[in-house]
């Protein structure tokens, strides 16, 4: 076995051995075309058996918003993967602490990733970090309550392509507001809007609408209509891709929008922050048939650097013994002192206050999972009485950190 960074050369073999790893379904050419553009082969690892490609990973050099509104280097993990053939015999294990290493020395003291099996990241220091909320929304007997201000908004069609660039603006200004958001690279808004034949599963083309107060963009929604006819009328359903508002009344617009829609009497949702405020705006929230998955899962590279990178929402002077076997720069102990305004985070000799691992930093770190659940778990030990109380809080975010999509 031979694992090296990829040669441009050999990418459509290494991209082969990915299709394979992952059920032998070729990607649309269309999106190929964009993967081929964005992944940088020399952020990529291929491991060879011979002349054969058997796995394959790369990474992403995004910018990640994290409590307190900063919006720092992570780099996005994608396209992992093993063929069948050459499974247990420590592949994974290679490429990740390679690629631990190498992101180690470009000086990114964060990983994050979506896992299409939770279960295989945990050994490799990753936590979950945030979760996305989905729902199938019978909108024939569910009505949404609009908030005041929202007689303001006007909305209208727009096609999809020539109001990307208003959208991306919009989205780019909403990304340090909340925790988890990727400021999207060049290339990912239209990676974003693809939409051959193929991904509208007997739907529509992308639609969109836009929200506008005072002639100027506040939101926007982009989805797909699938109609469906029964004896007593149609039953379509409406199917959201995104959906982006600049305030609480906006959103409220376009949500009503969504559930009225002429002809369709559900509406599908996917990959939303868990606090979405539509459920406090529908009248029966039992109808909303909601669900939650893990979204992304966060690694610290470089744990003092990646403390220090984000604020925190109360002071907070803690000793924290962190456990890391897999990347055993980042074992003992650490000094944690922060609080809305900065952070340092500095290796130290004093007695710990609390002890955890690695993975359970990565989950607490963008504010969504607390210390004292974690705790709870037995997955956090408390020193020092008071230091979980004081730490838990601290780490926490007024917003559920969310990502809006995959990579």
């Amino acid at each position: 076995m031979e694992l090296r960074v990829l040669d441009p050369a050999e990418w459509d073999e290494w991209y082969g051995a990915l299709v394979v790893a992952f059920g032998g379904i070729p990607d649309d050419p269309e999106e190929l075309g964009w993967w081929r553009r964005l992944i940088d082969p020399e952020r990529s690892i291929a491991v060879w058996d011979g002349s054969t490609c058997v796995a394959a990973t790369s990474t992403f050099p995004f910018r990640l918003s994290v409590p307190g509104g900063a919006v720092v280097p992570a780099a996005g993990v994608t396209a992992v993967g093993v063929m069948g053939t050459h499974r247990r015999r420590g592949i994974l294990t290679s490429m990740m602490r390679r690629q631990l290493d190498d992101l180690r020395e470009r000086g990114e003291a964060l990983a994050v990733l979506t896992a299409s099996e939770p279960a295989i990241y945990g050994r490799f220091g990753y936590g979950i970090g945030s979760m996305s909320l989905s729902a199938e929304i019978d909108t024939a007997r569910v009505r949404i309550e609009l908030p005041p201000g929202a007689e303001e908004v006007s909305l209208r069609y727009a096609k999809v392509d020539e109001s990307l660039a208003r959208c991306e603006e919009l989205y780019a200004r909403l990304v340090p507001r909340r925790p988890g958001m990727l400021a999207r690279l060049p290339g990912w808004d239209r990676l974003n809007t693809i939409d051959p034949e193929s991904y509208r599963d007997g739907g529509s083309p992308l639609q969109c609408v836009l929200a506008e107060r005072d002639g100027e963009l506040v939101g926007y929604a982009r989805y797909r209509v699938a109609m469906e006819a029964e004896p007593a009328g149609a039953k379509g359903t409406v199917r959201l891709k995104d959906l982006e508002a600049e305030d609480p009344a906006v959103a409220a617009t376009l949500w009503r929008y969504l559930f009225e829609i002429d002809l369709t009497s559900t509406l599908t949702v996917r990959t939303r922050p868990v606090d979405d405020p539509f459920q406090h705006l529908v009248s029966d929230v039992r109808r909303c048939g909601i669900r939650l998955r893990d979204s992304l899962h966060v690694r610290l590279v470089e744990v003092g650097a990646a403390l220090e990178a984000r604020t925190y929402a109360a002071p907070v002077d803690v000793v924290v013994e962190v456990e890391d076997a897999f990347c055993p720069w980042n074992a003992g102990r650490w000094r944690l002192t922060g609080d809305t305004k900065g952070a340092t985070c500095v290796r130290t000799e004093e007695p710990a206050e609390l002890a955890l691992s690695v993975r359970e930093l990565g989950a607490a770190y963008l504010g969504g999972v607390t210390l004292a659940s974690l705790a709870g778990a037995g997955r956090v030990r408390e020193l020092r009485p008071g230091a979980l109380a004081e730490a838990s809080t601290a780490f926490g975010s007024e917003l559920a950190p969310w990502l809006p999509h995959g990579f």
